[in-house]
């Protein structure tokens, strides 16, 4: 009995439906008869169980509409894939929000505000440690409860600084921003030019010249450029992307308008022809003057000596 208790309990069967099917079959049982018995009251192995439900689980994530954390977790239809991860100099946006005179801290939430809105996950703000000490006089800070926050939420960094013998020696806070943007792929938020670092690597020259992000704040709203590059470079969209979008080719209208006498094998837009047929110029003016091919050849052949 134990043993045939033991061999049915291995294979995922509750131990209560083994000793009711055996109490019932007796112990000289065969092991087929008991398994019959066990499918016939509906008992079903628990690894089978728990399968079913983990794809129970799965399908609901997958089918619902609604976005909850754990499907965010399970990282489907996350936006977050396609976005290119934000490296702000806070030093640069606070200053820039304050009109050079205040350390104004809440440009830095409007503009963390604007790329969560947008469905961007990774989002580090470069802040150096004395931003953390009260304000003086020479160096006023506004807000300074918001540096905390964003350092509860990891998004806020700030850059080492210390004192010897009374003087503060502060870290470079620029080579950090550049170096975990370019490490990351990502974009600098920044109005500064680093024209320094520019000169100190080839690589990060041209790193800062293609995913440098600059901005403006218009009463008190974060405003970067739709076209980040030039007039003639991506958009912010395709920018701010890992895969951007082509646009759709645009045709131009034709200078000469009506008066176009290249017929179909025009370069540009027509708007008066838009589903005319591939023809030659002489078929187009053939069919505007009405004269059927027959006729024109019949009057070539009674031209001829």
């Amino acid at each position: 009995h134990q043993s045939k208790l033991d061999f049915f309990c291995k294979l995922g069967y509750g131990k209560q439906d083994i000793c009711k099917v055996l109490e019932n079959l007796g112990q000289e049982a065969l092991e087929d008869d008991v398994l019959k018995e066990l499918i016939r009251m509906g008992s079903k192995p628990q690894v089978l169980e728990n399968k079913a439900q983990l794809s129970s689980l799965k399908l609901l994530a997958r089918g619902s509409c609604s976005t909850t954390p754990g499907s965010k977790w399970l990282g489907e239809n996350d936006s977050s894939n396609y976005l290119r991860p934000i490296v702000i100099d806070g030093s640069n946006v606070a200053m820039s929000h304050g009109n050079k005179e205040v350390f104004s801290c809440w440009g830095i939430q409007l503009a963390v505000d604007w790329f969560r809105e947008r469905g961007h996950t990774y989002i580090k703000v470069f802040v150096p440690l004395w931003r953390k000490e009260p304000p003086r006089q020479e160096s006023p800070i506004a807000d300074q409860h918001i540096l905390e926050e964003l350092e509860k939420q990891s998004i806020l960094v700030y850059t080492p600084s210390r004192k010897v013998k009374g003087k503060r020696v502060v870290c470079y806070d620029d080579r950090y921003i550049v170096k975990v943007a370019y490490e990351k792929d990502g974009v600098i938020v920044s109005n500064d030019h680093y024209r320094d670092l520019q000169n100190e690597n080839p690589e990060w020259k041209w790193f800062i010249e293609q995913r440098l992000l600059m901005y403006s704040f218009v009463s008190n709203k974060f405003m970067p450029p739709d076209d980040p590059l030039g007039r003639h470079g991506p958009t912010l969209n395709n920018f701010l992307s890992k895969k951007p979008v082509l646009p759709e080719p645009k045709w131009q209208p034709c200078p000469y308008g009506k008066k176009c006498t290249y017929g179909n094998k025009c370069k540009f837009y027509h708007p008066e022809r838009p589903h005319q047929a591939q023809i030659s110029v002489a078929d187009e003016l053939r069919a505007k003057r009405k004269v059927p091919l027959s006729l024109e050849k019949e009057e070539k052949y009674n031209r001829s000596p």
